[in-house]
């Protein structure tokens, strides 16, 4: 997935993200079971991302809006955001990925800070969890289970 890159910030790394186009392949080739996966919170978040990605390819791909997907990162990782979603009109809107069942306001620190430096080209960001719930974390942020995108 090609990085995001915008004048209007600055220090923005260029590289693309690289994905394994299905999560379950990981675990095989690592020989990983459920349990295995959950001791490691680290993989565990990777493989949510992927499996995130995964669908917003899919559903990217046959919608009428036509966004790009993107990644954000700047130098030395100081702010990062998962997945960015830009539509042609420049407007853009941000995702993270949390391994977490109940995400907080610290969670969405990378998407308040895009916000702060995109002003209304940012038109909102969630921050997907393995929680069953979604609730507002901000004005513009929310907190959305993952099983949202099949809703």
């Amino acid at each position: 997935m090609p990085a995001w890159w915008t004048n209007r910030l600055k220090r923005l790394v260029q590289t693309p993200k690289r994905y394994v186009i299905d999560p379950g392949v990981v675990g095989a080739v690592l020989r990983l079971d459920v349990p295995g996966v959950r001791r490691d919170g680290n993989l565990l978040g990777r493989l949510l991302d992927t499996l995130v990605m995964a669908q917003l390819r899919a559903e990217a791909s046959i919608s009428e809006a036509e966004p790009t997907l993107y990644h954000l990162r700047s130098e030395q990782g100081r702010h990062e955001v998962d997945i960015l979603v830009e539509y042609g009109d420049g407007r853009v809107f941000g995702l993270e990925v949390k391994a977490t069942s109940g995400p907080s306001l610290h969670d969405a620190k990378h998407l308040q800070w895009l916000r702060g430096e995109l002003g209304d080209r940012f038109i909102g960001g969630a921050v997907l969890h393995a929680g069953p719930r979604k609730y507002p974390l901000t004005e513009h942020i929310v907190a959305a289970p993952i099983c949202a995108l099949w809703a």
